[in-house]
C-alpha cells in the first residue's frame, strides 16, 4: 500500500512539473501571470485581442466560435459580427458553428515564417501560462533577424512582434555585466495596461487549453464532500463490524 500511494504521488508531482519542463529552454525567471479563468471580462478582452492579433497566423481548430461564445459570456450574433474574419468558397463568413481555423495555408506559413504557425489551442497546457505571458513580454529589436525582432525567452522565434503597437519596442541594453529588456519606444499602452492585456489573452489562452477546467474544480470539490462523508461512514461502519470480532 505505502508503494502504491508514492507511486500516485510522484506520478502526480509529474504531471504536474511538465509544462516547467517545457520552458526549460529559457535559463531566466518567468513571471507569473496571475490569471483567473473565472474573470469573464478578462476572457472576453484576451479573446477580442487574440482574434485580432494572432488569429491571422495562429488557429485554434479544437474549438468552435459558438463554444466559445457559450462559455466566455458572449452571445453567437457578437462572435459572429466581431470575431468570424474567415471566408468559405464563395466569400461568405463561415458560420458560426465552425472549427476556429484560418486561411494561412501550410506552405505559405512555412515560406513567409520558416516554419508553419503552430495551433494554439494547447499551447499553455505545454508551455505553462507563465512561460506564455513572460513570452509575449520579451520581445526585442533585432536587426539580425529576418522580422526585424527577437525574444528573450524563445531566441530566434521565427514570429514577429505582432503586439508591438501596443507595447512599442524594446532593446537589449548591459548594466553592469547584466542584460536587461528597456523599452525605447512607447505603444499605444502604458506598462501596466499592456500587461493586463498580455494577461487577458493568457487568460483567454488557458481557457482554450481547458474549457472544462471551471466544471472539474467544482465537480472536484463535490466528489471531495462525498469522499469525506463516505469514508466517516465507512470508519463507523467498520466499527460496527469489528466491534464482535474483537
Amino acid at each position: 500500500m505505502k508503494t502504491l500511494i508514492a507511486t500516485t504521488l510522484l506520478a502526480a508531482a509529474a504531471l504536474f512539473t511538465v509544462p516547467a519542463a517545457f520552458a526549460a529552454g529559457y535559463d531566466g525567471d518567468l513571471e507569473e501571470a496571475n490569471i483567473d479563468v473565472s474573470n469573464e471580462a478578462s476572457l472576453q478582452r484576451g479573446a477580442n485581442l487574440f482574434m485580432n492579433y494572432c488569429m491571422g497566423c495562429h488557429s485554434t481548430k479544437y474549438m468552435r466560435y459558438n463554444g466559445v461564445a457559450r462559455d466566455i459570456g458572449l452571445t453567437e450574433q457578437h462572435m459572429e459580427e466581431n470575431f468570424i474574419f474567415m471566408t468559405d468558397e464563395e466569400g461568405e463568413p463561415v458560420g458560426v458553428g465552425s472549427l476556429m481555423e484560418n486561411a494561412m495555408t501550410d506552405d505559405y506559413g512555412e515560406e513567409a515564417f520558416g516554419v508553419v504557425p503552430p495551433d494554439l489551442t494547447m499551447t499553455t497546457r505545454i508551455n505553462g501560462e507563465d512561460w506564455v505571458y513572460t513570452f509575449l513580454k520579451s520581445f526585442y529589436i533585432d536587426e539580425s533577424r529576418p522580422m526585424g525582432a527577437n525574444n528573450e525567452v524563445f531566441e530566434n522565434v521565427g514570429m514577429p512582434h505582432v503586439l508591438w503597437e501596443l507595447q512599442g519596442w524594446q532593446e537589449k541594453v548591459d548594466e553592469d555585466g547584466e542584460e536587461r529588456l528597456e523599452l525605447v519606444r512607447s505603444g499605444q499602452m502604458t506598462q501596466s495596461e499592456y500587461d493586463r492585456a498580455v494577461r487577458d489573452i493568457v487568460t483567454y489562452l488557458s481557457y482554450m487549453g481547458e474549457p472544462m477546467q471551471l466544471d472539474r474544480q467544482r465537480i472536484g470539490l463535490y466528489v471531495l464532500i462525498f469522499l469525506g462523508i463516505f469514508t466517516i461512514l465507512a470508519y463507523f461502519l467498520k466499527k460496527e463490524y469489528w466491534k464482535d470480532v474483537h
